[in-house]
């Protein structure tokens, strides 16, 4: 498989590719490159509908200089732990943030989350992510107060009285636990709407299907949520109360 960046030709061939409504995956295979490096490629530089070669080729060329020419990033940032590879980490930051940028999170905000569950210590402080993603304390404030609204991080003040932005295991069950919450909230609203346009029409019948539907859905992700806590958040060593 080919490894190293994209050149201009293989841009070329995702553009064609995008123009003809092919998945990233097809792209990929035709490239016989990872279905991640064409979605990574593609989220960075504009989306499937603004995407082109050119300007993706040119970008790409101006970000690889400024990295090589960029000034030591924030002092607070702790260095690459074991070992790692600087490069390898910050490219699958973006790998990662370009997954939270196709559910839905702009772009800064889909940085701040791929950046907090990559470290070691699940927190970060304000200054710390804005070095990490080298943009402006501003920005980070922004996205951060977004995705606490969300239930996505959580705040802390350590024993200076300084704001951390944390992830955690809890963190991402509360979340899903969201999720479920306005998905079934989904499901009343429908629901209400079968008494108001008749039980016996087809507008009515259509709106029991969509609350049978996300009530099925809701319960599941919360149930499965319930499992998936108990059974994989067990801490070393702890008993679960059905054992023997």
């Amino acid at each position: 498989m080919p490894g190293g960046r994209l050149t201009q030709q293989e841009r070329q061939q995702i553009a064609l590719g995008l123009a003809e409504s092919l998945a990233y995956a097809e792209i990929a295979r035709r490239l016989d490159r990872p279905t991640s490096t064409i979605t990574r490629e593609v989220m960075r530089n504009g989306g499937p509908t603004a995407y082109r070669a050119d300007l993706a080729h040119r970008a790409t060329e101006q970000r690889t200089r400024r990295r090589r020419k960029a000034a030591p990033r924030d002092p607070g940032t702790p260095p690459q732990a074991h070992g790692r590879d600087t490069e390898a980490v910050r490219e699958y930051e973006e790998t990662f943030a370009t997954v939270f940028m196709q559910s839905g999170l702009p772009k800064m905000t889909a940085g701040v989350l791929a950046s907090l569950y990559t470290t070691d210590t699940g927190s970060l402080t304000a200054s710390e992510l804005a070095g990490r993603l080298q943009v402006s304390p501003a920005s980070v404030s922004k996205a951060v107060a977004f995705l606490e609204s969300q239930g996505l991080i959580r705040r802390e003040r350590n024993e200076r009285r300084r704001e951390r932005y944390v992830v955690d295991d809890d963190i991402l069950y509360q979340s899903m636990m969201a999720s479920a919450r306005s998905t079934a909230h989904l499901g009343e609203v429908a629901r209400q709407g079968v008494g108001i346009l008749g039980p016996d029409t087809p507008a009515a019948a259509r709106l029991e299907n969509i609350a049978r539907f996300v009530d099925f859905v809701s319960e599941s992700i919360a149930r499965a949520a319930d499992q998936a806590r108990e059974i994989l958040h067990t801490k070393p060593g702890k008993t679960s109360n059905s054992a023997t």
